[in-house]
């Protein structure tokens, strides 16, 4: 954490800012290590202070020990952040912008004696390069999403409902390692694979359909993605070319990615095969988002995306075609950026899998 902290004070040093208040819950738990549900940070060129209740304050010892640990309760929020701003000559107070509501702004501003200075995405644009130990979480996180595919593939068949495959996978990681979900499992059967983000209901698998399967996991903090589409019974022959698209046109772009290379050029390798194939109207989302402790960060695969990846990124690699009331076909793979290249983390096979 004492790495992290040196950079988030070589940010105010360069952002002309005496000190930084932390409410997002994740970027707390980025600089201090405290994964409790309240409290905020109090960050300066000498002095880092936690301020949460009576409820933490024992975990905020064991996990924030580079932090003073302060219960605000006793005298109140504001007044201890203005001692915090008096003892360490606090003029220019920089604020998470997305993070706070227009009525905490207002209230903040009234009562603390220093200057708020929104700012976006100071901790979050540390956060994009991962160390040695967040790679190795969202690797674990990364394997268990592969254990749960080849899991699942045993479970599918005709009959069983979008729902079960969704709860199974669910199970199946937090059994084998996972503390939580990523985001919601989608699962999309039949014309409702050609819905991107469709949440699975009761519907039942039949023979013929394709099968949509996005999930991942969250281990020891870090999050992993993957998609993969499988096809219940003998793929048709549309079925076979639309899903040789998808898989060609990620191939293509996991060729051409590599440090220093601008989302929007990688995106448009993808997007580009689609387009000439004939299906560039059904695929309307980008390439691929960062990922970490957040399943969506920056920077993106995307038309518009001018920043470079850098080594120590992990993004996903994404492209899809979704035909309404026919179907769709998406394909997700993790990938880390290297000093020379890439990584792909998700290992599970991309061959067109007929059960």
């Amino acid at each position: 954490m004492k790495e992290r902290l040196t950079k988030i004070r070589k940010l105010l040093i360069d952002n002309q800012l005496d000190g930084i208040m932390i409410h997002s819950p994740v970027n707390r738990k980025y600089l201090s290590g405290f994964t409790g549900s309240a409290g905020i940070l109090l960050i300066s060129q000498s002095l880092a202070v936690l301020l949460t209740d009576f409820r933490y304050i024992e975990q905020a010892k064991k996990q924030a020990t580079d932090f003073i640990i302060i219960d605000y309760m006793a005298e109140g929020l504001y007044n201890e952040i203005n001692k915090f701003i008096k003892k360490e000559n606090i003029n220019r107070l920089a604020i998470e912008a997305e993070k706070l509501s227009y009525k905490e702004y207002r209230e903040y501003n009234e009562k603390l004696d220093a200057q708020l200075v929104p700012t976006e995405k100071l901790v979050e644009n540390i956060r994009k390069i991962k160390d040695k130990d967040e790679i190795k979480r969202i690797k674990q996180a990364a394997a268990i999403g592969d254990e749960a595919f080849r899991h699942i593939l045993s479970f599918l068949k005709a009959g069983i409902s979008e729902r079960d495959i969704a709860l199974e996978l669910e199970y199946y990681m937090k059994k084998h390692g996972a503390s939580d979900l990523s985001f919601s499992t989608i699962v999309a059967s039949g014309a409702f694979s050609a819905l991107p983000h469709w949440e699975p209901g009761e519907r039942k698998l039949e023979v013929g359909d394709f099968v949509v399967m996005d999930f991942g996991c969250i281990y020891k903090g870090y999050c992993s993605d993957m998609t993969r589409t499988v096809v219940i019974g003998k793929a048709s022959s549309r079925q076979k070319e639309i899903y040789d698209i998808v898989f060609q046109a990620q191939m293509a772009a996991l060729e051409g990615l590599g440090p220093f290379k601008r989302g929007k050029e990688i995106d448009k390798i993808a997007r580009d095969y689609i387009e000439m194939k004939g299906y560039g109207s059904c695929f309307g989302h980008g390439l691929g988002h960062c990922v970490g402790m957040e399943i969506h960060e920056n920077p993106r695969l995307s038309k518009n995306e001018e920043e470079e990846f850098l080594p120590g990124m992990v993004v996903t690699v994404e492209p899809g075609i979704y035909i309404p009331d026919f179907g769709g076909v998406r394909i997700e793979d993790l990938v880390l950026i290297t000093d020379d290249g890439i990584e792909i983390l998700t290992k599970s096979p991309k061959e067109l899998i007929e059960i």
